[in-house]
């Protein structure tokens, strides 16, 4: 393959404006364009030209820079959405995986029983991985630091033995991708089971749920498109559900509509009567001309949407 030297130079607010006219673009208030190519950027903007050009760099008839800005509004407040979603679903993790070991074990320092993770590894990337170590490098992190948290100095000073904090508060240093490393390295499948029965789901399909939680995670952290985005990391297909699930049309795993549905999953767990449902409508019928296909949604070949809240999961 060729490679060519890149030749685009930088643009004034001005020249990006003059360039989004000459794409076909509607304007209308050229000021107010200006202001939020100062706001946003024109690169974080172009991530949603794509489907509203049918011809490269070409916008389709009747497209506004009213229709860019809602669905990058709109791809906003879904990001919000998850993360919130996201950070309950990672508390109730971390409690069902602390109060399984701790009670399958009868012990408070499980934690510290090196034979209750895998010996070191290498991992599918090729990196090396020590379950055991790598926690206790975290804990011992969290005790030296300056300024320890205030539940690790609580310990730390009233009590001399066991030198670590119980699993309780060690587990809460833990970042959710960490969580999921830790899971992962625990020695027994019988424990990882354990935690998984829960959520009603096969240990192995847990294990890939949490690892792409952490990946959807980290998009929503750095502000990054979730709206028409292919997924690098994706959730297993469910093939065998315990509670209510989806119909297989649904099975678009590469796209936000799919994780949406292991959420829901995760949540009706951890909170029956959580009003996820209720605030994706709520989501959707605030940005009307937004296609939210792009979301992974079916539709079929007038463009309709399928019905995916009378699913039985969305009940």
């Amino acid at each position: 393959m060729s490679i060519r030297y890149y030749k685009k130079q930088p643009m004034q607010f001005s020249d990006q404006l003059v360039l989004l006219k000459q794409r076909g673009l509607n304007t209308n208030d050229d000021k107010r364009v200006v202001n939020y190519l100062q706001q946003i950027s024109y690169y974080r903007l172009s991530a949603y030209f794509l489907p509203y050009q049918l011809q490269k760099d070409k916008f389709n008839n009747d497209i506004s820079f009213d229709h860019i800005l809602d669905t990058y509004l709109f791809d906003r407040d879904l990001r919000l959405l998850v993360f919130d979603t996201i950070e309950r679903i990672e508390v109730a993790i971390r409690t069902q995986f602390v109060y399984t070991m701790a009670m399958t074990y009868n012990n408070s320092h499980w934690h510290d029983d090196k034979s209750l993770f895998k010996p070191p590894y290498k991992n599918y990337q090729g990196y090396y991985v020590d379950p055991y170590n790598d926690f206790q490098k975290i804990i011992s992190k969290a005790i030296d630091t300056k300024n320890p948290e205030v539940f690790i100095k609580h310990y730390i000073n009233k009590y001399d033995s066991p030198k670590n904090p119980p699993s309780w508060m060690s587990i809460e240093l833990l970042t959710v991708g960490e969580l999921s490393r830790i899971y992962n390295g625990l020695a027994k499948n019988s424990d990882k089971q354990k935690i998984a029965d829960f959520f009603g789901l096969h240990r192995n399909t847990f294990k890939s749920w949490l690892h792409s939680h952490t990946y959807v995670r980290n998009i929503c952290a750095h502000h990054s498109r979730l709206w028409n985005r292919e997924f690098a990391i994706r959730p297993e297909i469910l093939k065998k559900p315990k509670f209510p699930w989806i119909d297989s049309i649904y099975n678009n795993n590469g796209r936000i509509f799919y994780f949406l549905c292991t959420v829901q999953y995760l949540l009706n767990r951890a909170n029956p009567q959580n009003s996820l449902r209720i605030k994706l409508n709520t989501l959707f019928n605030k940005y009307p001309t937004v296609p939210i296909r792009f979301i992974g949604l079916p539709s079929d070949k007038d463009g309709k949407i399928a019905d995916w809240d009378s699913q039985p999961i969305w009940k």
